[in-house]
C-alpha cells in the first residue's frame, strides 16, 4: 500500500471522528489544525486507525508524531512487518 493510498484511506477516518466533512487531511495536518483534536478524539482516531489497518502502535510509537505524514510512515512500516 503506498503511502498516498494511505492518505487516501485516513480522510474518511478523520471525516467520521471528528464528524466535520470538510476536514482536508493532508502530510502536514497535526492536531493544531483541527479544533476537536484533543486527547478523547486522539484515543479514538489511533484506535479507528489501527482497526482499519489491522495494526497496533506502541504507546512510546505515537507520542513522538508531529503530522499525519509522520504517522503515515508509520502506518506504512507496520504494514510491511505484516
Amino acid at each position: 500500500m503506498t503511502k498516498d493510498n494511505i492518505l487516501a484511506d485516513l480522510q474518511p477516518i478523520f471525516h467520521d471522528i471528528f464528524d466535520d466533512e470538510s476536514i482536508v487531511v493532508t502530510n502536514a495536518t497535526n492536531a493544531e489544525e483541527i479544533e476537536d483534536w484533543d486527547s478523547l478524539s486522539h484515543i479514538r482516531l489511533v484506535v479507528a486507525i489501527e482497526k482499519h489497518f489491522d495494526i497496533k502502535f506502541a504507546f512510546g510509537e505515537l507520542q513522538e508524531l508531529k503530522n499525519v505524514g509522520e504517522m503515515i510512515d508509520l502506518i506504512a512500516e507496520k504494514l510491511e512487518e505484516d
